[in-house]
């Protein structure tokens, strides 16, 4: 039984290690597609500033892309794009939404507890760097 557990605990490891081995301070793979390659992006929510409420502000990130909101405000906060296809739900005071994937290149957003915070994402110029893990 040990032996079994050492080797789950060894291929879990190995697991790990491959699929983030795509990853990158500014770009990742997404594990679950082998052979795509997209960039990410974390905006932080500043507080009820307007348009200076988020950073980056612009975002740069392509279609497809991942995107975070870290809300480092003390109050919490419900991002979404002005054309409703994505919604953080609620980001509580230090929390961070789920990574989300863009369907589109570019869009406008906004924070729906508070409207006069308002961002955009644009598209990133540039194709993502290539991918040098097994998944790839």
């Amino acid at each position: 039984m040990r032996f079994s557990l050492l080797g789950g605990a060894a291929f879990a490891v190995a697991a790990s290690a491959a699929m983030w081995s795509c990853s990158g301070s500014s770009s990742s793979s997404n594990p679950m597609s082998p052979g795509t390659m997209t960039s990410s992006a974390t905006v932080n929510i500043m507080g009820q500033l307007g348009a200076q409420s988020f950073s980056p502000n612009p975002a740069s990130v392509n279609q497809g892309s991942m995107v975070i909101w870290h809300n480092s405000d003390n109050t919490t906060h419900h991002i979404v794009l002005n054309d409703g296809s994505l919604d953080t739900g609620d980001i509580a005071p230090g929390a961070s939404s789920a990574a989300l994937s863009m369907a589109t290149n570019g869009a406008n957003y906004h924070c729906m507890i508070h409207p006069t915070m308002v961002g955009s994402i644009n598209a990133a110029t540039g194709a993502p760097p290539p991918c040098q893990g097994p998944y790839c």
